[in-house]
């Protein structure tokens, strides 16, 4: 899977436009806000974490940090990142455009509440050099999100 994959999806979705390959890496979230010209905060990161062995993404603000306890009170384990050798076997994106889009079956997809303070944020779109620009609630729509989650810090409910 790959940002053709994603850009299939939103074509057939109607929102091609919405997909934008890069010339410039959004491989992490400070290349990303400046390949799109925004906060980096508006970059929506998608970590993959290994939890009960099964993987699961959370789709975070690109201002915020992990917090080990809320993780842990959440998904009742401490955070571990799935190896990088592993992420694209289990989750159907490279290390660099990991993705809420198009994954592989049974993989988890969470959302967290720092999102909620932004009209629009932008994804990556399947590769280290794509994003796709989306309202929260598309992202919602657009996912088969598990559930919403309050598990980062770093960030202000007011920025």
């Amino acid at each position: 899977m790959s940002y053709q994959t994603v850009k299939q999806y939103f074509d057939q979705l109607g929102l091609a436009e919405r997909v934008t390959h890069l010339d410039e890496s959004s491989a992490t979230v400070l290349e990303a806000a400046q390949a799109l010209n925004c906060e980096p905060a508006h970059i929506a990161k998608t970590l993959s974490f290994l939890v009960n062995e099964q993987p699961i993404l959370v789709v975070m603000a690109g201002d915020t940090k992990v917090d080990n306890h809320k993780f842990k009170t959440e998904f009742r384990q401490r955070p571990r990142m799935m190896p990088s050798a592993q992420v694209e076997a289990a989750i159907g994106h490279a290390p660099g455009g990991v993705c809420p889009f198009v994954t592989k079956p049974g993989v988890k997809i969470f959302l967290d509440v720092s999102l909620k303070r932004f009209a629009t944020i932008y994804p990556g779109g399947g590769d280290d050099h794509s994003a796709v620009k989306l309202s929260l609630y598309e992202l919602e729509k657009y996912i088969d999100v598990e559930r919403w989650v309050d598990v980062c810090k770093g960030w202000l409910v007011n920025a």
